[in-house]
């Protein structure tokens, strides 16, 4: 039976978050897969809300950035603020501010390019291992997204409430079907 150290990242060193922080930024604004895959370990856990379900290795990372360079020719990884140790030691929380335009298609799920900007901020959650991003969470409200290329209904207008009057009618349809 594996102990719970096992699941554990290991301790942080600030000094070595600064510089670690500066080149995955630095890989990131390369617009190279690789090179951001390069900072996570062979078994990385990659979770963002960006994925259906948590990306499982580097191929995941290659993936995600390969989809992101797509989508977003132009983008650029900005640091808000510097990184920062959790009273664990073990996990890092790291601020960043992504903006681009939306010239390629946007997977998934396979939107056409909207030509407009996004301007998103989040932050990451990393747990390290040998050195490498072990496991790693975006936060960010990815509906922001949605709603800056348009392709989310404005709230409060006529069509999110006739929106909401289709999925309520499909529920009550649901529900009779299935009583």
């Amino acid at each position: 039976m594996a102990s719970e150290d096992e699941f554990r990242g290991e301790p942080i060193d600030s000094g070595e978050l600064e510089v670690f922080s500066g080149r995955y930024f630095d890989a990131w604004n390369s617009h190279a897969p690789a090179q951001v895959a390069a900072l996570a370990t062979e078994d990385v856990v990659w979770n963002s809300p960006a994925f259906r379900e948590p990306g499982r290795g580097r191929q995941a990372v290659i993936d995600l950035v390969a989809t992101t360079v797509v989508a977003f020719p132009d983008y650029v990884f900005s640091r808000p603020s510097a990184p920062a140790i959790a009273e664990d030691g073990v996990t890092a929380y790291v601020p960043w501010h992504m903006t681009g335009t939306n010239t390629g298609s946007f997977e998934p799920p396979g939107y056409a390019p909207t030509g407009k900007a996004i301007d998103l901020p989040g932050i990451d959650v990393w747990c390290f291992r040998d050195g490498l991003i072990w496991r790693y969470q975006a936060v960010y409200d990815y509906a922001v997204i949605g709603r800056q290329l348009g392709l989310a209904l404005p709230r409060g207008g006529r069509l999110e409430r006739a929106a909401v009057r289709a999925q309520r009618l499909l529920v009550g349809v649901r529900h009779r079907l299935h009583s």
